[in-house]
């Protein structure tokens, strides 16, 4: 059985490709198994595992419960908004309380970029980012290359376009490096006001022009207006953004070519994406929910302790 070179998913910048390749061949298996009349395994029956949310989540924290259960997980559920750190406690006392009730392993979503790895230095426990601030959300990335690697048969040599807030998405940044890995060629499309300033620095291409990059692209990932993430208005108006930088049917029927349609979720329709092209058959929306169950069970069981220490 091949490892990771990793202990902790703190970020797909820390992960080789040899890494994203076991990922994958292992969501293969894990794929099938959820798809059994009966979805379980008890590969981690004898692991424990925490969730600890210190932001909303409705898909990421659904997802990775499922997978935790499918794996035969004790899993338990942290709140933030019903915790000792209401009363003043620190990030690391909260932790270490949580690891003192013998917990194998974390999966962490925090609204500071860093805070996993700021935990990483100070705790034994296998730690999982589900999201840190606008830094990276690598099991989405992982999700969104597997999706692609399952309805193009390939990565290396794609043209993948991710449009709209990449200022504050760290979905885009953990996809940029995931997919630079695989061999794809990326380009970031948006309002100027949502594109980091030396974005190309990176080795993506940048382009201001959404119906250009539509052009271009094989695959268009389209991220959602991230509102509550912005100290000041980056555009006048929902309604502007739409008219300018939304995708919708009449852009997609223009092209001479199929594209991929993608979207991390939650979609704000009639904003980032119309219904029309949400729900069409170039859409794999649906297939990047079901396969984030399988990713999710495949980097669980790969950096499960029982696994490390053997």
């Amino acid at each position: 059985m091949s490892r990771l070179s990793v202990k902790h998913l703190l970020g797909t910048d820390e992960l080789n490709s040899s890494d994203l390749g076991t990922i994958f061949e292992m969501a293969d298996h894990f794929k099938e198994v959820i798809n059994r009349p009966i979805k379980k395994v008890p590969t981690l029956r004898d692991t424990t595992i925490a969730n600890v949310f210190f932001e909303n989540s409705t898909r990421t924290r659904i997802s990775f419960e499922l997978a935790e259960k499918r794996l035969s997980a004790d899993t338990v559920n942290f709140s933030a908004s019903a915790s000792s750190l209401k009363k003043g406690e620190t990030l690391l006392d909260t932790i270490n309380n949580i690891l003192a009730m013998k917990v194998d392993m974390l999966v962490i979503r925090h609204s500071s970029p860093g805070a996993c790895h700021f935990l990483s230095r100070k705790i034994d426990a296998t730690i999982i980012n589900a999201g840190d601030g606008t830094h990276e959300h690598p099991t989405q990335a992982l999700l969104d290359c597997y999706s692609i690697l399952k309805e193009k048969g390939r990565i290396k040599g794609l043209k993948v376009a991710i449009i709209g807030d990449i200022l504050h998405s760290r979905v885009a940044l953990s996809n940029i490096f995931a997919l630079q890995k695989l061999g794809a060629e990326i380009m970031v499309s948006g309002p100027n006001t949502l594109i980091p300033r030396h974005i190309e620095m990176l080795g993506v291409k940048k382009e201001v022009n959404v119906q250009a990059a539509l052009e271009w692209a094989d695959v268009a990932n389209i991220l959602r207006i991230q509102l509550e993430r912005q100290k000041s208005r980056a555009f006048p108006s929902l309604r502007e953004y739409s008219l300018y930088y939304g995708i919708n049917k009449k852009m997609i029927d223009s092209l001479n070519k199929e594209i991929l349609i993608m979207h991390p979720g939650p979609i704000n329709r009639g904003v980032e994406i119309d219904s029309d092209v949400a729900d069409s058959n170039r859409s794999i929306i649906l297939d990047q929910v079901e396969n984030g169950v399988a990713i999710r069970m495949a980097v669980l069981y790969l950096l499960a302790p029982t696994l490390q220490n053997n």
